[in-house]
């Protein structure tokens, strides 16, 4: 089982994360991507994932961390990505839920038509956020595309949305939302996702699963997402589970060497 998003740095659970890596692997989670926010939370993510093995890193700046970013952070990322485990530039995209204001609609766009460009560069894939901006990010796809993968992290747009990023060969990311039992669009975005562009997220500690709300999400509850994907496709566990895998595989380059 595969965790492609979840954010080990986040100080509800950092001191924990030793444990928490521990019983994700004890349930059965080999690999995980914790993923930068920032340039401090993306230099964490890099020291976390040399801690483990089977636990890599994308960085970068998400659309919420944009205050203090420039030229110069950005140039710190690309030499950070060098790291061996640096699987990914992200998570990077736009989010219009926490900012309102056209001004910080444009200037989400020129850090994420940036990064996409930094991704290109570096033969690197990218996880997207895009909250209430899912029209805009699909514009962005098509006029500058990610040449080496993306993945749509945490997906909530339409089923309608999703035929359009069909197109653009992207991989779609699924979290607890699936388990919730009124979250009805996830649920059929599961039912209608491409088999070979699906992934398992937890995007811990946020959007715990079903039956754990309430608590701190972790990896180790990638168990609830995969089984409520095989439910809802009428499959297998373990047809889900090598399906998963080998999409990770497919979009992330991991090696422990």
């Amino acid at each position: 089982m595969l965790d492609s998003h979840c954010h080990l740095d986040d100080s509800s659970i950092y001191e924990d994360r030793e444990r928490i890596v521990k019983e994700a692997k004890e349930a059965g989670v080999s690999l995980m991507i914790t993923i930068g926010c920032d340039l401090e939370s993306s230099k964490r993510a890099i020291e976390i994932a040399h801690e483990f093995e089977g636990v890599y890193a994308a960085i970068g700046f998400h659309p919420q961390n944009l205050e203090n970013v420039s030229d110069d952070a950005l140039e710190e990322i690309r030499k950070m990505a060098s790291d061996k485990k640096v699987v990914a530039i992200g998570e990077i995209g736009l989010d219009y839920h926490w900012f309102k204001e056209k001004s910080e609609h444009d200037n989400q766009k020129v850090w994420f038509n940036k990064q996409i460009d930094l991704a290109n560069e570096l033969h690197l894939p990218i996880s997207i956020h895009a909250r209430d901006a899912t029209e805009d990010t699909y514009e962005m796809l098509v006029n500058n595309p990610p040449k080496y993968g993306a993945v749509l992290h945490c997906y909530s747009g339409s089923t309608e949305m999703m035929d359009k990023f069909d197109k653009l060969g992207l991989y779609y990311g699924f979290d607890g939302p699936i388990t919730y039992k009124n979250s009805v669009t996830p649920k059929e975005n599961v039912k209608r996702c491409p088999i070979d562009k699906i992934l398992t997220e937890t995007d811990s500690p946020y959007l715990t699963p079903t039956p754990f709300r309430g608590t701190l999400n972790g990896p180790k509850h990638i168990k609830e997402i995969l089984q409520e994907m095989a439910n809802l496709r009428g499959v297998s566990i373990n047809e889900m589970e090598i399906a998963v895998e080998n999409n990770f595989k497919r979009l992330f380059e991991t090696n422990e060497d």
